[in-house]
């Protein structure tokens, strides 16, 4: 009773008999995997790979929002030109910007920066002004300029050094300057 089939108890003189019957009769009852083991594994593969490349690109996303914009404190990659003035109403290049930390107006000692950012942030009335008046104070080597995205309000730069402030303080920018 070897070649018997299970399910109707027929009995075959041949196992290939007994399989053409359970093909034939009894097919909607074989359970076939939806996957073969060579496709699971190919769909295991795809999966884990896309958490992968999902994982590396939340990563880089994560680490470009959160990196803070703050001008340059290096001179590296600077040109000999300088601002039209100590007082700028439009940000300066970038290398003007690190000429003026090498030397203030192409000689001498080297400058310093006030950078302002009041389109992202919030400017009390009259903070411009207030930081212009360090140009008249210190007309040699200090610039006031706008600093485009900035993720400050105010950042005081000169070379190799920089303060960030929060808001006005006469005392901290003075101490910086000289």
């Amino acid at each position: 009773m070897e070649n018997s089939c299970l399910q109707c108890n027929k009995i075959f003189g041949s196992a290939q008999a007994l399989e053409m019957h359970i093909q034939s009769k009894h097919l909607q009852e074989v359970k076939k995997p939806l996957f073969s083991a060579s496709q699971k594994k190919k769909v295991k593969i795809g999966v884990i790979s896309l958490i992968i490349i999902i994982g590396v690109i939340s990563l880089i996303a994560f680490f470009v929002l959160n990196v803070r914009t703050l001008p340059p404190t290096t001179m590296q990659g600077h040109a000999e030109i300088n601002p039209p003035s100590h007082i700028m109403k439009e940000p300066m290049k970038l290398v003007v910007y690190k000429h003026m930390l090498e030397h203030a107006d192409g000689k001498g000692r080297g400058g310093i920066i006030i950078n302002y950012n009041c389109e992202d942030f919030i400017c009390e009335d009259g903070l411009i002004g207030k930081l212009e008046e360090f140009v008249v104070k210190y007309p040699e080597h200090v610039y006031v300029a706008p600093f485009q995205n900035m993720d400050a309000r105010i950042v005081l730069t000169k070379l190799n050094q920089q303060k960030i402030l929060e808001q006005y303080d006469e005392t901290i920018i003075d101490d910086f300057v000289r």
